[in-house]
């Protein structure tokens, strides 16, 4: 097996090499698909000879605008988007919106991106690795859940988490090196699912975990209860790694460490979202993402300082610079045509391309000036944590309006501990002095009050953002809290059901 995912490094690195030369290539492919397709005559992709000609025919496209196509193609009608037919729908957690969005999952997005990065991170990680023991054992994934095509309920379509997707089309040797069965993994009831996957698992020879933090803690947790295990590596002393994507790990990372407690113990970070798969930590000495370039996806980025504009600046792979904070714009071999995917990104080399996920279009604070994005936050808490012996389940933060001319604003944060900091008058001084430091807004804006004062913290009690995710249907999956807004609306739904539950325990 090793040798097999071995074969596909010398790919790997010719994208590295020739990264503008393999995303030309991606270019014309997708026009070539796309020519035949409604979306395509509409916008005269039989035109386009070079990239100017696309960026100038084809409009930037926020899920709004593409929307109606995707809509057209769910109610059974084929060649819109793509030129194969399309029989799946990646679910997206819908943070950004509070009605779920539908994303097309071509055979090709399948095969030559989605299949071709758990193939890669593979490949990479053996190379970084050669001594792991990773197919001495199984792989635990925890899936999604899959449902019927709501705009079309009698069709063959079916929607659902992309890792429900993803799991339902693996190919059969593929089903043998995992665990639990699929049956189990794709379960909808997540406290049934949890509890089944837990004594299904727990007495196989995992050696890896795949999946998002706040769903492995849970299953972990739940293993350990039923075992009555101190720690994870009694049950599964072999377990080496932990691919995980979705969310930040930083604030979950001393967690993990309580749960397994081995020096041995790696980590890897994947960016996979419903649209795609996206980057990988290539290295083993960094938390960098390695840009996939050969899987049928041409980016480009935007400019946050241009982001607002009625007509921002778009630039191809080539144009990107170091340091500099970027929108992705995506075109796919899944039938998505320039699509913000709401994503910003920050490039940390570009020989080869290597970035970090920054955060969201739509998730940050900038209610006075401070312009704080999702990565501050989430550098900030971990900071506090660490100082502190806590460690962090969940947490979302909003800002705290001047209610009159004589107030002042502030940001309000509702966190939840794992376990509870050592001193919380520290750790709340911790968070306000590490973002000061981390961002030079944010410390103008609170420098002696000036306009934003203190943070005002509140201790969530255990389970409540998973109270909230099921009250919204968007317990499980990928599902998650939004870590930042720039108005009240989730912090204030949160806050009132904060305060239910504790007038119910009172």
């Amino acid at each position: 097996m090793s040798w097999i995912f071995k074969n596909r490094l010398g790919q790997i690195e010719n994208f590295k090499n020739h990264p503008i030369q393999v995303q030309d290539t991606i270019f014309f492919e997708l026009i070539k698909a796309g020519k035949e397709t409604e979306f395509g005559k509409e916008y005269n992709f039989n035109s386009i000879r070079n990239y100017d000609d696309f960026a100038r025919q084809v409009p930037i496209l926020d899920y709004e605008g593409i929307k109606p196509y995707i809509d057209k193609t769910m109610k059974g009608n084929q060649g819109v988007l793509w030129n194969s037919d399309i029989e799946w729908f990646a679910k997206s957690s819908g943070t950004t919106s509070s009605r779920s969005k539908y994303i097309p999952v071509t055979t090709e997005c399948l095969e030559e991106c989605h299949y071709k990065g758990g193939k890669d991170l593979v490949s990479l990680y053996i190379a970084n690795y050669p001594n792991s023991r990773l197919f001495a054992g199984k792989s635990l994934t925890i899936g999604g859940t899959l449902e019927k095509n709501p705009l079309n309920p009698q069709g063959t379509a079916k929607a659902g988490d992309i890792s429900a997707v993803i799991m339902q089309n693996l190919p059969i040797w593929a089903q043998f090196v995992r665990t639990p069965s699929l049956e189990t993994a794709l379960m909808s009831e997540w406290e049934a699912k949890i509890d089944k996957m837990a004594r299904e698992t727990m007495n196989e020879d995992v050696t890896c975990i795949a999946g998002v933090p706040t769903w492995t803690i849970v299953l972990i947790q739940k293993i350990m209860e039923i075992k009555k295990a101190n720690n994870i590596l009694e049950v599964w002393p072999n377990l080496e790694v932990f691919f995980h994507g979705a969310v930040a790990f930083g604030p979950y990372r001393s967690l993990f460490k309580e749960l397994i407690p081995s020096s041995r113990m790696r980590y890897v970070e994947t960016y996979n979202a419903s649209e795609g798969f996206f980057g990988i930590q290539d290295q083993a000495n960094s938390e960098e993402l390695l840009l996939l370039l050969d899987y049928g996806i041409f980016y480009e980025f935007i400019p946050m300082e241009e982001w607002e504009k009625e007509n921002p600046k778009v630039v191809p792979l080539a144009g990107v610079e170091v340091d500099k904070n970027y929108a992705m714009v995506i075109t796919t071999n899944g039938g998505l045509w320039r699509y913000k995917i709401g994503d910003t990104v920050k490039f940390t080399s570009t020989t080869p391309y290597r970035f970090k996920i920054t955060g969201r279009t739509k998730h940050f604070i900038n209610a006075f000036g401070e312009e704080v994005i999702v990565e501050n936050a989430e550098r900030a808490i971990q900071f506090a944590a660490e100082h502190t012996g806590a460690t962090i389940s969940n947490f979302t933060a909003a800002p705290v309006y001047f209610e009159n001319s004589e107030s002042k604003g502030a940001h309000e944060w509702l966190i939840e501990f794992h376990k509870g900091p050592s001193d919380c008058n520290k750790f709340n001084s911790l968070l306000d002095k590490h973002l000061r430091e981390i961002n030079s807004d944010y410390d103008a804006k609170r420098y002696k009050d000036l306009a934003l004062t203190a943070p005002v913290i509140h201790h969530a009690p255990h389970g409540l953002f998973d109270l909230w995710l099921g009250e919204k249907g968007k317990l499980g999956g990928q599902h998650k809290v939004p870590r930042l807004s720039n108005n009240r609306e989730y912090l204030d739904e949160i806050l009132k059901l904060m305060e239910s539950v504790n007038s119910v325990k009172n």
